[in-house]
């Protein structure tokens, strides 16, 4: 470990020189040979490193969900030439070409902080064995071996021997309990930043290869920093804690604000958003603009989610806008017209079915759907029993060439038969 850190030694006279310069001040506060001096300078180190490198943090957001953009299209590459692995590679770059999309671009900000990780390791490892380093001379070194966090001298290790333990002013105990509960500490809260991702913030409508790689990392992370964690000192120990709290309060923030699409995240941000939009009728923010400008955009496009919140717009009479805005709609989808019947989105009142008849209502002329309106029943025909005495016969009526009320043919009597009559012949007497 030493030799690959040797080779970020260009690096630790910068490192040393922030460290001994946020010391000066926590110095002046707790004391120049307390643990707190020492140990809120290695946080204030973590914390302004990842200030730098919050660029490189938004080029990694955008990467990633790049890469689960480019998924499916990557797995019928890989089916389409699945014998050979080269024209395979080939058509992998040339659809990162196309995209614009660099793979390694989601490691970035672990390759950028490996430099400052390795550096403060060679510096922390050289006050533990009594060297100068960088711009720490003799007595800031007699100053950090002197200091302890929780009773752990900042350079000790898992696996020191007691007798360098001891020379350092502290017990091989109180070492090995500090440096567990921060390795433990460690793992954890890489374990939860994993988890949060994989739960979250990833599209569950795509099923990808890749979605497994990253559920398998969020397990074998935690289980390589409790591996080589043994054989930290506790100052990088430090570092490393602060910088997985780092990581997992700014992912906790970019999935509350900015969630991927598609994701159970996005579904939460959406319904929040809605409900704030229905409330004051307007999109406040900045950033929530630029999301409600996505949207419209995307138009068919939409997932299940996003779909779901413009009809929630609508339904409040509002309309979003192409620039992110919003603005009252006269078309909504649940106005009512004048007479309290609902309407359709273009404002016309919606039809009314008309009720299914019985068979009374038929054979009596009683529309169950003007009742249900309260018109009046239409005047029909008597019926046999109203009929008056002094009623002229059907047959009368007819003799002028005036055909039956209601133009149905007259029935025939019973027990005859319809048509033209045989002549009964004669009887024989």
């Amino acid at each position: 470990m030493d030799t690959i850190a040797s080779l970020f030694s260009f690096i630790t006279t910068p490192v040393s020189w922030v460290i001994v310069q946020f010391h000066s001040v926590y110095g002046a506060l707790f004391g120049p040979d307390t643990g707190w001096a020492w140990g809120l300078s290695i946080v204030s180190l973590v914390i302004l490193i990842r200030i730098c490198l919050i660029p490189l943090f938004v080029k990694q957001i955008k990467a990633t969900r790049a890469m689960q953009t480019l998924q499916p299209e990557m797995k019928k590459i890989q089916e389409r030439y699945k014998n050979d692995k080269q024209r395979q590679s080939e058509e992998m770059m040339k659809l990162y070409k196309e995209t614009g999309t660099n793979p390694l671009s989601s490691c970035l900000p672990i390759l950028a902080q490996s430099p400052f990780f390795f550096a403060l390791y060679h510096v922390l490892n050289a006050i533990a064995s009594g060297d100068t380093i960088g711009v720490i001379n003799k007595s800031l070194l007699e100053s950090a071996q002197k200091a302890h966090i929780v009773g752990a001298p900042l350079a000790a290790k898992f696996t020191d021997s007691a007798s360098k333990v001891e020379a350092l002013g502290a017990s091989l105990t109180d070492v090995r309990v500090v440096t567990a509960i921060m390795i433990v500490l460690m793992s954890a809260s890489q374990f939860f930043t994993q988890r949060q991702l994989m739960t979250k913030n990833v599209d569950t409508t795509v099923k990808t290869p890749f979605m497994q790689q990253q559920k398998m990392l969020m397990y074998v992370f935690p289980v390589m920093f409790a591996v080589f964690g043994i054989n930290f000192p506790v100052g990088v120990l430090v570092y490393w804690l602060t910088t997985n709290v780092w990581t997992m309060g700014q992912q906790m923030y970019v999935i509350h604000n900015n969630p991927t699409p598609g994701s159970k995240a996005q579904a939460a941000y959406l319904e929040r958003l809605a409900k704030h939009v229905t409330q004051h009728h307007k999109v406040g923010k900045r950033r929530d603009r630029v999301i409600v400008k996505a949207i419209v955009a995307k138009g068919r496009d939409r997932n299940e989610f996003e779909r779901k919140f413009i009809n929630g717009l609508s339904k409040a009479g509002l309309a979003a806008q192409a620039d992110g805005t919003v603005i009252k709609s006269d078309t909504a989808a649940v106005a009512q017209a004048e007479d309290g019947s609902p309407t359709t989105a273009a404002g016309t009142p919606k039809r009314q079915q008309p009720k299914r008849q019985s068979k009374s209502q038929r054979q009596h002329g009683g529309p169950a759907g003007a009742k249900a309106a309260g018109e009046t029943e239409p005047k029909t025909s008597l019926t046999k029993a109203d009929e008056p005495e002094d009623a002229k016969p059907a047959s009368a009526a007819t003799k002028g060439g005036a055909k039956p009320a209601g133009g149905t043919r007259s029935k025939a009597q019973s027990g005859q038969r319809k048509g033209p009559q045989r002549p009964k012949s004669p009887s024989k007497k």
